[in-house]
């Protein structure tokens, strides 16, 4: 049997995670006379990694959040939908972009989630998270000197009912974004191209359901950007911990249902509708 080696590919979200690359035994069989592929040392250097997750972090977050300022201060010019196609583009173009330089975390719900599935290695959470946090409070910085006075708005996210509807919607909809992004870009199965796709797809879909209800987060540093910079803090403790609690129960059903007994060659013949294309 070949070994297995770890990648990172792009995720999504607001959200690059890690995926086992194909046998070796597959990529070169017995009867093939090519040789194995050596390893070309190309490794991402840790800090490279951390500069691409401020830097996603940051323009999804100035992305997502200046359609916010720009509808609530010019008579609701972008709309919810407009709103919700914005978070969505955003995370979509963000994950093709670095997706293979950092994972495309850009969510500390969705790093932590990785790492209890031990999917990412939890010595590097800590610089991740802050990395995160970093970049959506510096995007909400620069909201704050650009639309400053009276054509100010708060980007955060708050409660529009209780605490506990917020709460709930919170982890309902970052389960269900975790256990896309679970299935497009960590599984062998899926079609890895897409990945940016499905998981933009699904921010666009869970922001127009809860949008209007808890600001529609799933992401912990969108929330405490903001927060930190207009230090408006109510309700914070929900973004907190409802996205982490939905990201972590969403990989690890995922999980669940991702074993197989398809055989390893059979599985990776629809891994990709770009490899299938080529052998038609």
């Amino acid at each position: 049997m070949g070994s297995q080696q770890m990648a990172e590919i792009p995720s999504n979200g607001n959200h690059g995670v890690t995926l086992t690359v194909k046998d070796e035994a597959i990529q070169n069989p017995p009867c093939s006379s090519s040789k194995p592929k050596q390893d070309s040392g190309f490794s991402v250097p840790f800090v490279q990694k951390i500069i691409a997750e401020i830097l996603g972090t940051y323009f999804l977050i100035f992305a997502g959040c200046a359609s916010v300022v720009v509808n609530s201060g010019h008579e609701k010019v972008v709309t919810l939908p407009g709103i919700s196609i914005v978070w969505g583009l955003a995370v979509m173009v963000l994950v093709y972009s670095v997706g293979h330089i950092s994972g495309a975390h850009f969510n500390p719900s969705v790093t932590i989630a990785f790492a209890s599935c031990k999917r990412f290695p939890w010595k590097q959470v800590p610089a991740y998270v802050a990395a995160q946090v970093l970049g959506s409070t510096l995007a909400a910085g620069t909201l704050r000197l650009l639309f400053n006075g009276k054509q100010y708005h708060f980007a955060g996210t708050l409660p529009t009912g209780s605490d506990a509807q917020s709460f709930v919607i919170e982890f309902i909809i970052t389960f269900y974004l975790m256990f896309v992004i679970s299935g497009v870009a960590t599984d062998n199965r899926a079609t890895g191209e897409l990945a940016g796709i499905a998981v933009g797809s699904t921010i666009l879909l869970n922001v127009m359901i809860a949008g209007p209800i808890s600001g529609a987060s799933m992401n912990p540093a969108r929330s405490l950007g903001p927060a930190v910079v207009s230090t408006q803090y109510n309700g914070l403790w929900i973004y907190m911990i409802a996205p982490t609690l939905g990201a972590v129960c969403g990989a690890w059903v995922y999980n669940m249902v991702r074993y197989t007994d398809k055989p390893l060659r059979e599985i990776t013949k629809s891994a990709s509708f770009l490899k299938s294309a080529g052998r038609t």
